[in-house]
């Protein structure tokens, strides 16, 4: 009998992209089943079960075993620090990780400002960034429309994601500087790769091959 691989999806951006790799791997899960208040659905082959979760909370179910695997912005895993093995980037979900600020403000310089305000979801990240720069910040956490914190003064900058653009600049919000570049990751939980091998390894393989032709 085969071993029954469980897999933690982010909601959001993320689900559809993920959704279609897994498609062109030969793993699908049914319309049906995709469209139901079902908390836990299977593959049509019955080889997965898998279970959709905000993106934060992927790292945690995969980090405790909940999860034997997940499917994570890189965003989400650098900012939770979860000891998860990460053994492929998906190249799915490509954005950047950008510092932003007003037009007015975005070329002034860090020692111009007495105390850096920066709001951000990102507060572990953000912080990381910042020190290792040697400029001291106050971060104010938020968990949505970052972007409205410097227009109402809450923060001088924020720290967020950017596909497009298009939302910083009909906020009148320009990028000050990336952080990094975003891209979605596979992770797996370090008990079950060792004891799930055969299986994670063949998941690993199949989605390899998707990834390679694009």
């Amino acid at each position: 009998m085969k071993e029954t691989i469980t897999i933690a999806l982010s909601k959001g951006r993320l689900l559809d992209e993920a959704l279609l790799l897994l498609k062109r791997a030969g793993i699908e899960i049914a319309e049906s089943n995709l469209n139901s208040r079902k908390l836990v659905v299977s593959d049509t082959r019955k080889r997965f079960q898998f279970f959709m979760v905000k993106p934060i909370d992927v790292p945690t179910y995969v980090e405790y075993g909940v999860a034997d695997v997940g499917i994570a912005g890189r965003d989400v895993l650098a900012e939770s620090n979860a000891d998860i093995h990460q053994p492929l980037d998906l190249r799915i979900g490509f954005c950047k990780m950008v510092v932003a600020a007003p037009k007015a403000a975005a070329r002034q310089d860090y020692k111009e400002l007495s105390a850096v305000r920066i709001a951000t979801k990102y507060p572990r990240v953000t912080t990381e960034y910042f020190t290792h720069r040697g400029i001291p910040v106050e971060i104010i956490p938020l968990s949505g429309s970052v972007e409205l914190a410097p227009l109402l003064g809450l923060s001088d900058r924020i720290v967020d994601l950017v596909a497009s653009g298009r939302t910083l600049a009909e906020n009148g919000l320009e990028i000050v500087e990336p952080i990094m570049d975003i891209s979605a990751r596979l992770v797996v939980n370090r008990a079950s790769y060792q004891i799930k091998r055969q299986a994670i390894t063949g998941l690993i393989e199949m989605l390899s091959k998707m990834v390679e032709k694009g």
